[in-house]
């Protein structure tokens, strides 16, 4: 689960570069196109680190991966039925292959170089988001992954074309912060106390100024080539709807407003490090209007339906019960928003993506990721 992470979606997103063969990267680091992709974020971008945590936030269950072209269905530990936003946008700017999972036995040696992906299911900015699931990996802790693999760089390429290769050439994408609001603020049972004493901008207050940390500590690591997806319309995901019965073209206002305030001053944070921070790029994905828009105009999409997940059970919309083999399954999944209850569909992270990659500055500014990765 891990809540249709930012932007339900969010954002993500990855970015090699035109890779050519990665064999004379160590000699050729002056050439062009070549760079790693990391990946930061929650479910909406984990491409199985979870699958070797102890968690209740799990993905490698039939059907999840079935449209999985590269595993040729099998669950991978992705929260969807195919490719992820940040997949997508690997393959079209060039990556040969996907970042690998941080926690992956194949993260070693020469595969690192092409990209690591640290996000978790259930993960979020705050270190106590998402303890319901039992185990995840927040943010810091994915920080403290990169510097892991920061090390393994210098092994690799030698300390001075490490520093230029991930400075120069790599992209960091950060998808995360909604599960700070539907798996820690707004989670009733673990959080009632929390929402007694904190106010919801003391609480979005407490969330930038860790994610402000976080991001500062990523840049004094090397990073320079920043993507944050925005949090979502997380009130129009199939749970929200389901459990708070609303119609089908109804969103939960709460959640929603949580999120288009947390936005607003993430927008402002980006600014301010665009600014404080010599050489870095942040660029701000705007997840939140590119998801409400194929959830709002879904039939001009070529969508059935923004409402109910493909792959779920219970209540209206199907969005009780996660993804998993007793599931009732959609017979149309590329004309579903929704995957499963928190999740979109690979059909509507291709939509996604491709604003992303070649989209105008209502979409993500300063420049899209087409133009990042030529920065």
């Amino acid at each position: 689960m891990g809540a249709m992470k930012s932007c339900s979606i969010t954002l993500v997103i990855v970015l090699l570069f035109n890779l050519c063969c990665f064999g004379k990267a160590a000699d050729h680091q002056d050439q062009e196109g070549l760079g790693a992709s990391f990946i930061f974020g929650d479910s909406l971008v984990d491409a199985g680190n979870n699958n070797y945590l102890p968690t209740l936030s799990k993905a490698n269950i039939a059907p999840n991966g079935i449209d999985f072209k590269a595993s040729k269905g099998t669950p991978t530990g992705r929260y969807t039925n195919g490719r992820t936003i940040g997949d997508i946008v690997g393959e079209e700017l060039g990556a040969p292959n996907y970042a690998v999972p941080f926690l992956s036995p194949n993260s070693t040696g020469k595969a690192i170089l092409y990209g690591v992906n640290y996000a978790s299911g259930g993960g979020g900015i705050m270190n106590a988001t998402g303890r319901i699931f039992v185990n995840r990996l927040g943010m810091d802790i994915q920080i403290d992954y990169f510097n892991i693999t920061r090390k393994q760089f210098d092994k690799l390429l030698g300390p001075s074309k490490a520093r230029d290769y991930i400075m120069k050439k790599s992209i960091f994408s950060i998808t995360i912060g909604a599960n700070d609001f539907l798996n820690n603020y707004l989670l009733p049972v673990l959080s009632v106390g929390a929402r007694l004493s904190e106010s919801p901008d003391a609480f979005i207050d407490d969330m930038l100024s860790h994610f402000r940390t976080q991001l500062t500590r990523l840049y004094q690591l090397d990073a320079r080539k920043f993507v944050i997806g925005n949090v979502g319309p997380i009130g129009c995901i199939p749970y929200q709807k389901t459990i708070n019965q609303l119609k089908e073209d109804e969103c939960v206002e709460l959640p929603n407003k949580l999120a288009l305030r947390y936005n607003a001053r993430l927008k402002d944070l980006l600014a301010q490090l665009n600014e404080n921070l010599p050489g870095a790029t942040f660029v701000h994905a705007n997840v939140y209007d590119l998801v409400l828009d194929l959830i709002t105009n879904y039939k001009q999409h070529g969508f059935i339906t923004a409402s109910r997940a493909c792959c779920g059970n219970g209540g209206q919309f199907a969005g009780i019960i996660p993804c998993g083999p007793t599931s009732s399954m959609c017979a149309e999944r590329s004309k579903h928003v929704f995957w499963d209850p928190y999740h979109p569909s690979e059909a509507a992270n291709l939509i996604i993506a491709k604003k992303l990659l070649y989209g105008d500055t209502k979409c993500i500014s300063p420049m899209n990721l087409k133009q990042l990765r030529d920065h």
